[in-house]
């Protein structure tokens, strides 16, 4: 297909964000038999099909959901667009999509950021919640400007991107409740329960291999994607966790727990990624040398 027709796109857009034809029909003031046309007349000129039809219902197949993702920030670039005009307004124009893995403590994320989004107020700033690897799909097709993650990108990695080192804290644990008068770091770890990290952290694989090496055996309780979450039932008393150093006052204020030792042989990595492809660069470079910075204080 040699040019675009975004009238056509917006048709697609349409019926893949509201999940039917109907639905996008109603919005577009048309019969769902136009709307239907329409889908087919793209999907005709693309070449190949966006949806799979299982009994009556549409479900984007892969080529779907990346076009759909093209999609959804073209119409939302232009939706930009127009604002700006209508209200001559330059505040805000510019928008910076920062993704954060879910293992990054969120307090941590903040003392990261906060001081480049009060230098650059002019700039909306998005928070993407996600996966690493969710979150590098999109870094590929500009969808993001910034990932925070707590690992970074692996040697042989098809992803056009740069991956800078920010420093790394080590983990302390913590419990509801402080040791008791024999209890002894990191021996009362044995047969405690346990809230371990999930498999999509950068730390879980650390964290088991330090364990075995310690020959501690704790009982696993839950694992969680979600550091906040993995806190928030430390928090309950369902067992010990274990969270960065850098932010034990944080924790034991915040959560209502104690520190009962810390792993200085256990460390945590935080890792800034940026697409290549991005022509300004100094938002991202005032975030990672505030993150710098920030470790460097704590040495």
């Amino acid at each position: 297909m040699h040019h675009l027709n975004y009238h056509h796109l917006y048709y697609f857009y349409l019926v893949a964000r509201e999940g039917s034809i109907a639905k996008a029909a109603k919005l577009l003031h048309v019969t769902p038999q136009t709307v239907s046309g329409q889908l087919s007349t793209f999907e005709n000129q693309l070449g190949y099909s966006l949806f799979d039809r299982i009994n009556k219902r549409l479900y984007l197949n892969p080529k779907g959901k990346v076009s759909y993702q093209y999609a959804s920030e073209i119409f939302h670039k232009g939706n930009q667009l127009a604002e700006i005009l209508n209200t001559n307004d330059e505040i805000n124009t510019k928008e910076f999509v920062i993704g954060i893995t879910n293992g990054i403590p969120k307090v941590l994320f903040f003392d990261f950021v906060h001081n480049t989004m009060r230098e650059f107020a002019n700039v909306k700033y998005v928070i993407k919640e996600d996966s690493f690897e969710g979150l590098l799909k999109e870094l590929a097709i500009n969808a993001v400007d910034f990932i925070m993650a707590d690992r970074g990108i692996a040697p042989g990695t098809q992803v056009n991107a740069n991956s800078y080192f920010l420093g790394e804290s080590s983990l302390s644990f913590f419990a509801k409740h402080p040791l008791k008068d024999g209890q002894h770091f990191p021996a009362c770890l044995n047969h405690m329960p346990l809230l371990m990290q999930g498999h999509t952290s950068g730390i879980r694989h650390a964290l088991v291999s330090w364990l075995e090496t310690e020959q501690l055996y704790p009982k696993i309780v839950a694992e969680f994607d979600d550091s906040a979450l993995l806190k928030l039932f430390g928090s309950e008393d369902f067992g010990v966790f274990c969270a960065p150093s850098a932010i034990s006052t944080h924790v034991e204020v915040q959560y209502g727990v104690h520190c009962i030792g810390n792993a200085k042989a256990l460390n945590e990595r935080y890792y800034a990624i940026t697409g290549k492809s991005r022509a300004d660069y100094t938002i991202c470079e005032h975030i990672v040398d505030n993150a710098k910075a920030l470790f460097t204080q704590n040495e």
